[in-house]
């Protein structure tokens, strides 16, 4: 099968290991168009396998080749995708930046995310909350880090101190704390410290843990964008 073009819009920790998500070109009649979480065959996906032939990790609003091979959906993650990252590498084939990558974001917010966060009938979605909260924390002791946050979407869902698991929002939170402490910022010192326009958030669903699929972050999404340097040995 050809290699299809994804744009990355999940670029998350996953136990030890990491996650990948991101929409096709095909259209969806909910969604716009279709998401698809590349996944291997077997055992969790490994930032060597979302690294391009330059040694580059990929990142969010990446238009990524990826050789989708067959469609392996496991309810609630209808969107899982085995693919091939051996014989076909991931190849960049060009971002989604400025102007282009507002318009998208906008464009393409799912309308529908009580299917993800209530109804559990998919996955994945694309949403802009109303209300955001950061909360990170850092002990130097242990060294155990935990980015989440607490958001309200339009029409009353809200969710709180929900685990952030995109990769670079975490880098972001880990330069803030710099060697230890916590975190908490309110909405408009968010959006003023990120002089944000617009937050979108790609939200996901775990996998069964506890007999539940908890809600994540696995997509953090500025307007205008961010910079933050991923250390793939400290996710």
């Amino acid at each position: 099968m050809p290699a299809r073009e994804v744009l990355i819009l999940a670029m998350s920790k996953m136990r030890s290991g990491i996650c990948t998500a991101g929409l096709t070109t095909e259209r969806d009649a909910v969604t716009g168009l279709r998401w698809v979480r590349p996944v291997r065959e077997f055992d969790t996906l490994l930032p060597g396998d979302m690294t391009d032939a330059n040694g580059r990790l990929l990142q969010c609003c990446d238009v990524v080749e990826l050789n989708l091979i067959s469609p392996r959906p496991d309810l609630p993650h209808v969107e899982d995708w085995v693919t091939d990252f051996i014989r076909c590498r991931p190849r960049l084939a060009r971002r989604l930046e400025g102007e282009r990558r507002a318009k998208f974001l906008a464009q393409y917010l799912d309308h529908q995310a009580e299917d993800v966060l209530i109804h559990r009938t998919r996955s994945l979605c694309l949403a802009k909350p109303e209300q955001v909260q950061a909360q990170f924390s850092l002990d130097a002791y242990s060294g155990k880090y935990e980015a989440r946050m607490s958001f309200a979407l339009p029409g009353g869902m809200t969710r709180t101190s929900v685990s952030v698991t995109d990769l670079k929002w975490r880098a972001l939170g880990r330069a803030w704390l710099g060697n230890g402490g916590q975190l908490a910022l309110e909405h408009l010192t968010l959006v003023e410290r990120l002089r944000a326009d617009a937050i979108y958030l790609t939200l996901g669903l775990s996998r069964n843990y506890q007999g539940q699929y908890w809600p994540l972050v696995v997509g953090v999404h500025i307007v205008p964008d961010y910079d933050a340097a991923i250390d793939v040995n400290r996710l």
